[in-house]
């Protein structure tokens, strides 16, 4: 609701801007599920840009490689710092999201994720994702979740408390989604505030907003407070979550890829640049910097790696994987490759997955 004085509470987010929303999300769910006479075409394969591997020329270059070989999106990740300094990068996503955008023609953008509430005030974050989606036309999502220490602490206001930072991002989406409705906004929250802002150039459809969700909760969220959900593990209960509250957009899910000649080489290279994310979420989210993030990966061996990565040059293992993520509801599937040879995995895709799927 609207208070005597003009200032926002709290309130769900999704009613806020259900004019210009509901106009927007239409529009963007026509871009993902097209569908041909006897045969399904609602799923969209997305290429992740590893920004904590790559200096930023690279991801670019990436991404234009990805849309010549035929994907249907980019996303990117949102990092201060990288998991481990193995990886030596985190460039600033969103110029190079930017550049990307200039780079390509028909290529979808998505953030994977971004945190609105520590290292950014969500006001930034919707200003931001409003002039991505103008410059890209129309190809950009914004995805957010609660964030990591390893890149919120550095701006030296500590790191919330699981519960908190799932309210918080809560109160960031209000306002994200008040500022989309057009006009001067400000909003009261528990943890945030915004005071007498607008957001002047805003698009004709506005963004979908994927939210991170590793519990329910947060699925719910994505469905009372964005317009779609991103996951990072083939989980029915997530999407069942999502949609028993009626969430109706995208299903984003990662899986983790390694393509080289041999799997060999393939577990080498993802167990070098990737073992911390065998750690667990309740690890990744706390850790502070890429030492600690080593010092947790310490016992994780190549062998363990080969268990979570789709490994080597076999085109069936990746067509098995993409399934189970089908088959849990997902539609927007990110393949997240930690092979050595990026240029070879792109190839790969193009000639060995896009054809069978």
């Amino acid at each position: 609701m609207i208070t005597p004085g003009g200032v926002a509470r709290r309130r769900p987010a999704r009613a806020a801007v259900h004019g210009r929303r509901a106009a927007g999300h239409s529009l963007q769910h026509g871009w993902f599920t097209r569908r041909a006479a006897g045969k399904r075409e609602d799923m969209r394969f997305g290429y992740k840009l590893m920004a904590e591997a790559f200096d930023p020329k690279e991801l670019i270059r990436q991404a234009v490689r990805a849309e010549e070989a035929g994907f249907d999106f980019v996303e990117i990740s949102d990092h201060y710092h990288p998991w481990l300094e193995e990886q030596g990068h985190s460039p600033f996503a969103w110029n190079v999201l930017s550049a990307i955008a200039a780079r390509t023609e028909r290529l979808g953008l998505a953030t994977g994720v971004t945190c609105p509430t520590v290292r950014y005030h969500p006001a930034i974050i919707a200003q931001a994702a409003a002039t991505l989606a103008i410059i890209s036309d129309g190809r950009f999502t914004l995805g957010i979740g609660s964030g990591e220490r390893l890149n919120e602490h550095v701006v030296g206001q500590g790191f919330p408390s699981v519960r908190v930072r799932q309210e918080m991002l809560a109160e960031a989406l209000d306002i994200i989604n008040l500022l989309w409705q057009g006009g001067y906004q400000s909003y009261q929250g528990r943890y945030l505030q915004l005071e007498d802002a607008r957001v002047f150039d805003l698009p004709e459809t506005l963004p979908v907003i994927a939210v991170a969700a590793g519990g329910r909760h947060a699925a719910e969220l994505a469905a009372t407070h964005g317009s779609g959900l991103f996951a990072t593990e083939p989980r029915r209960d997530l999407v069942d979550a999502y949609t028993g509250k009626g969430g109706s957009g995208p299903k984003y899910a990662e899986i983790p890829m390694a393509w080289a000649p041999t799997v060999e080489a393939a577990a080498q290279e993802a167990h070098r640049t990737s073992r911390w994310s065998l750690t667990g979420w309740k690890v990744m989210s706390e850790l502070p910097n890429p030492v600690n993030f080593a010092a947790a990966a310490e016992t994780v061996r190549v062998a363990d790696v080969r268990e979570k990565f789709v490994c080597g040059p076999d085109p069936q293992p990746y067509l098995d994987a993409a399934r189970t993520y089908a088959e849990a509801g997902f539609d927007h599937l990110v393949l997240q490759n930690a092979g050595p040879d990026p240029d070879g995995f792109l190839e790969f895709f193009s000639r060995e997955l896009k054809p069978r799927w």
